[in-house]
């Protein structure tokens, strides 16, 4: 396998347009277009939480059930996509059953979501999660849809003979969705992808590529940005980027089809 190149993809903002919105828990107002991994670097001892339920679940389930008793109810499963302080799971399932968040507060960024993207090709629901104050302070959803270019993109960038992978906190149910889309295989897909996991998981493909790169936007790309051999940011989605993600990147792109002319100046795409 020596002699190749991988490209690993974040999905949320990189292959796809975002619309993300959350529910400030503390006075009910709901924010639009927000960085969902700012909200969790803005303090510590916080972690972003997915949901991966289907919602035919929720419009099951009365509004005013808590969540901790959905959670129970049908057995969903949580996911920690992010966090700024190391977190477990079952620290987690302690803080939601110490709340009163209720399935209203899903339904409500949800609907808001929907409301705002028609169009979307999937979307998702999370809650962040504070383990110094014991708080859900923000409920979320999420909707996204392929930019026009990123299907063209993952064409040449394969045709060049690279191997192509995505890590992204979003759950394997959505990123199925994507990768059928874009004819990547699921073994080739990371899923529920931790700030560390893609470090890892570059980190890895090294053992058999002479360079990986990586594709990214958020601040749970940091690392594996870092730890790439080229590390690719990507301002697409439009909103700002702090500088201390900027200045992990090699480089900064406005489009994600600007990755296929890095590969073809890089020279050195062998399938080997």
């Amino acid at each position: 396998m020596k002699g190749r190149v991988a490209v690993v993809f974040d999905s949320a903002g990189t292959l796809l347009h975002m619309y993300r919105v959350a529910k400030d828990m503390s006075d009910g107002s709901v924010l639009e277009d927000i960085q969902t991994t700012l909200l969790v670097a803005e303090k510590a001892n916080r972690a972003l939480v997915i949901l991966r339920t289907r919602f035919d679940e929720l419009l099951q389930c009365s509004p005013d059930l808590e969540l901790r008793e959905f959670i129970d109810m049908y057995d969903i499963p949580l996911g920690i996509s992010c966090s700024s302080s190391p977190f477990e799971l079952e620290d987690v399932y302690s803080i939601i059953h110490g709340n009163t968040v209720k399935v209203r507060d899903i339904y409500d960024v949800v609907s808001h979501v929907k409301g705002r993207c028609p169009e979307i090709s999937y979307i998702a629901a999370g809650i962040i999660v504070d383990s110094q104050d014991n708080l859900v302070p923000y409920v979320l959803s999420t909707g996204g849809k392929m930019y026009s270019s990123t299907l063209e993109t993952i064409k040449s960038v394969k045709g060049l003979g690279v191997d192509v992978f995505i890590a992204s906190g979003d759950d394997a149910q959505n990123l199925k969705v994507l990768a059928s889309s874009l004819s990547i295989p699921m073994k080739d897909v990371f899923a529920v992808a931790t700030t560390h996991d893609k470090e890892r998981i570059v980190k890895n493909l090294k053992n058999d590529h002479d360079t990986v790169i990586m594709v990214g936007d958020g601040m749970n790309d940091i690392l594996a940005l870092k730890a790439a051999d080229i590390g690719i940011l990507t301002s697409q989605q439009g909103d700002e980027r702090p500088q201390v993600l900027k200045d992990s990147a090699d480089i900064i792109i406005a489009n994600i089809i600007d990755v296929v002319d890095i590969i073809k100046n890089m020279g050195g795409t062998t399938t080997s």
